[in-house]
């Protein structure tokens, strides 16, 4: 058996739990063992629950002292370029918490530096690594719906006012100067995007043309929390997903294969199909689902393949772009949402619906009649050519 590889978390709070257990799951099976963790405000034993590992601030002469293979980057999103190029100076391997960057300037800091340190860089979109995502576009190659005419994608999530207010940076576009483009489909529903894109055959850069979007907003916040854009492909079929995170009620977020002769629903937090087509009953079915810390690992010891390289993410960041270059959110008239007593969240009547029919129909909120969506003088559409 390999000996496990040491690995140090820079950023243990917030999400950064998630990836802390993880990290103890993999070490139980004995690939990975924690080494060292980099926080501004050393963890306590108590919120730890346990004894701790070496802890630093200093990121860089954390990776040093400790002799770490892999850094596991779940961090503000400003710091993300930064501290991936940090790790890949010191030649230590990546899992890069999505988005991977806030602009696609940084993006390509960021993934130029990995590349040419010849370090491993994974992304962080757990939903690419769902092995539902292979099967789909067997499926969509095999012509089970026909030809491919379009991706929608939806999530109608639920979030308190609380939620915006959970780190410095959160519901800002900017902060001390500094891109963080945090919005409902940069950042908690980017897998909508990324996932949408992915099975369109869209990832790199330059299968992105153009994007329309329109970003709205019913919290007093910076960045979006009711939001789509449509993207235009080189590949000629556009890409819709509508998202917010001001719902009536949470559902689960879903992304939606339009073909000729059918369509193939998949809910990617479940990995859960749904094939419908002419002729045929409707089909379900459930796939798993390989961790990209696991995934990397087997990328460093038997070498096998990366599921999220920072390239397969390049036509989600000129999305990321395209938002960062649009006008700022547009607050919503106090008439289109109202709060929620004892929840303390907002919530905007008919968004639910007005999600689903955007990844139904390929549509954006102004096309749908929403009587709040943004007039056309307001929505921004940037090409990317």
């Amino acid at each position: 058996m390999s000996t496990p590889l040491p690995v140090v978390l820079a950023g243990a709070r917030g999400h950064g739990r998630w990836h802390l257990e993880n990290i103890r799951r993999l070490g139980r099976a004995g690939l990975v063992r924690l080494v060292g963790i980099c926080e501004p405000t050393p963890l306590t034993e108590d919120e730890f629950g346990g004894e701790l590992p070496e802890q630093s601030a200093d990121f860089g002469a954390l990776l040093e002292s400790t002799g770490a293979r892999i850094a596991v980057i779940c961090t503000p999103i400003p710091t993300h370029t930064d501290l991936a190029l940090t790790a890949a100076r010191n030649g230590v391997h990546i899992l890069l918490e999505k988005p991977p960057a806030p602009s696609y300037a940084e993006y390509r800091r960021m993934a130029d530096g990995v590349a040419e340190a010849g370090v491993a860089c994974q992304i962080g979109f757990q939903s690419l690594g769902s092995q539902a995502l292979p099967a789909i576009r067997e499926l969509i190659a095999q012509g089970a719906v026909g030809q491919l005419v379009g991706v929608g994608g939806a999530g109608a999530w639920v979030r308190d006012e609380a939620y915006f207010r959970r780190a410095p940076w959160a519901g800002k576009r900017r902060m001390n100067g500094a891109d963080v483009i945090d919005g409902a489909l940069t950042n908690p529903l980017a897998h909508a995007v990324a996932t949408a894109l992915a099975l369109g055959g869209s990832t790199r850069a330059e299968d992105v043309t153009a994007v329309e979007s329109e970003l709205l907003r019913a919290n007093a916040i910076e960045s979006d929390d009711t939001s789509c854009v449509r993207v235009t492909t080189a590949q000629g079929h556009p890409v819709t997903v509508a998202a917010t995170l001001c719902a009536e009620r949470a559902d689960e977020p879903y992304v939606l294969v339009h073909g000729s002769s059918g369509r193939i629903t998949f809910w990617y937090k479940q990995d859960r199909v749904l094939l419908q087509r002419a002729d045929h009953g409707p089909q379900e079915y459930e796939y798993g689902r390989t961790d990209l810390l696991e995934n990397l690992v087997a990328h460093l010891t038997t070498g096998a393949g990366l599921l999220v390289t920072p390239d397969a993410t390049g036509a989600f960041m000129k999305v990321v772009e395209a938002i960062r270059q649009a006008p700022d959110p547009a607050p919503l008239p106090d008439t289109a949402w109202h709060r929620i007593p004892g929840e303390n969240r907002r919530v905007v009547p008919g968004i639910d619906g007005l999600v689903a029919a955007a990844a139904d129909t390929l549509s954006l909120y102004s096309e749908l009649g929403a009587p709040w969506a943004l007039p056309p003088a307001r929505r921004k559409e940037v090409s990317t050519r």
